[in-house]
């Protein structure tokens, strides 16, 4: 007896379906004043995102940027608007479960927008992750290690005050290793600064700088060399440029990072053609979403550069989102700096991440893993009863 098998079709009727998209604005107050060449936070802005699928799960995701626009094009306020506005037409109604066919549905009516674009596929997975009852590691191909390593940011921008901080830190077995925020000062007080603090430490911690493209090439070129000798192992991003990060590459025995020249996989692989770093920093929201920076890991394997989790000083949704994207990457030799929600005053989930012995655990419930605490949510919605104003300046 002949029989024909009929698959079905993908897109079934029964697939859940996005009925809307609910996005808020919550400010955070930070642990002290966090100081960056581009910027001084005294809080941070989160912009959250909720998809509603007609099968009644609600999937959250997180937009964050450092200080506003003082780092980049988008914005909390920004991303809100451009999804309110422009991606929640192109969404509701569509195949949830879908969500690489439904992200690149968005990639044609929006351009740019990566910080938003992440924190729509963020919530899309965790929405699917707890539909399937996954974590989104492994919606993501599966993870490969189930804690992180996590540096911690000295940036009061005081040299004491840093160091004491950087005793606790090491006292509480939280963090050992510390990237400092310079950049704003002359190169010369920046560089005495780290070596004084390297001193203090010794082989207790680590030390690495992030310069935020502050410097010329020339102030790099002299920059990099003192702080090889100071102990510094790693600088970010010292110049703007991805050409002066090319020159720089490689003449002085310390190692090189971009961050700011990424903007997902197509800068990435740009700078990867030309050797451009020794290290990538790879962002999540910078990347473009959670796919694009598994895309972005890939290219940096390929051509034989190394990897470190970054960060958006996010809160605690967007640093769950990128535990998960980061557990997958096959190497992560510099560790993440996943230690957004530490530098925030209030807890906004119902159970925090979980931080011990110099590591975050990658959370291992479906989807996300997490669960917001509603009642705190709302406590600092900015339009809510507390009428909180932004932060981020």
């Amino acid at each position: 007896m002949n029989t024909t098998f009929v698959p079905l079709a993908p897109n079934a009727t029964t697939a859940p379906v996005i009925e809307r998209v609910e996005t808020l604005l919550i400010d955070v107050p930070t642990i002290r004043p966090h100081k960056l060449s581009v910027a001084t936070m005294n809080g941070q802005t989160l912009m959250l995102v909720k998809v509603h699928c007609s099968d009644g799960i609600v999937g959250i995701g997180e937009g964050t940027t450092i200080g506003g626009l003082s780092y980049g094009a988008e914005s909390p306020e920004g991303m809100k608007l451009a999804i309110d506005t422009y991606f929640q037409p192109a969404m509701v109604g569509q195949d949830a479960t879908r969500i690489q066919i439904l992200m690149a549905r968005i990639g044609k009516r929006i351009k740019e927008n990566r910080f938003a674009k992440c924190a729509i596929e963020t919530a899309l997975l965790d929405a699917h992750g707890k539909r399937l009852g996954l974590p989104v590691s492994e919606l993501l191909g599966g993870r490969v290690r189930s804690r992180l390593s996590v540096a911690w940011t000295l940036a009061s921008g005081d040299t004491a005050t840093d160091i004491a901080e950087a005793e606790k830190m090491l006292d509480l077995r939280r963090h050992r290793i510390f990237k400092l925020k310079i950049g704003a000062r002359a190169p010369r007080e920046d560089i005495a600064h780290v070596a004084a603090i390297k001193r203090a430490l010794g082989d207790r911690g680590a030390v690495r700088v992030d310069v935020n493209m502050a410097w010329s090439e020339t102030e790099a070129a002299y920059g990099m060399a003192a702080l090889a000798d100071a102990g510094c192992e790693l600088v970010e991003q010292p110049v703007a440029s991805a050409a002066a990060l090319t020159r720089l590459v490689r003449r002085f025995p310390i190692a090189l990072m971009a961050d700011e020249s990424l903007q997902g996989p197509e800068t990435a692989f740009e700078l990867a053609k030309v050797s451009g770093a020794d290290v990538f920093a790879i962002k999540i929201e910078q990347s473009g979403g959670l796919f694009n920076a598994q895309r972005v890991a890939a290219i940096a394997d390929a051509a034989g550069i190394e990897l470190y989790g970054g960060t958006m000083l996010e809160g605690a949704v967007g640093t769950a989102a990128s535990a998960h994207a980061f557990s997958t990457f096959a190497n992560l030799q510099w560790g993440t700096e996943l230690f957004g929600p530490l530098l925030l005053t209030e807890e906004i989930l119902a159970t925090p991440l979980e931080y011990g012995d110099f590591e975050l655990a990658v959370p291992e419930g479906p989807g996300l893993g997490i669960a917001l605490d509603d009642d705190r949510v709302k406590f600092f919605l900015r339009d809510g009863p507390r009428k909180t104003v932004s932060a981020a300046r």
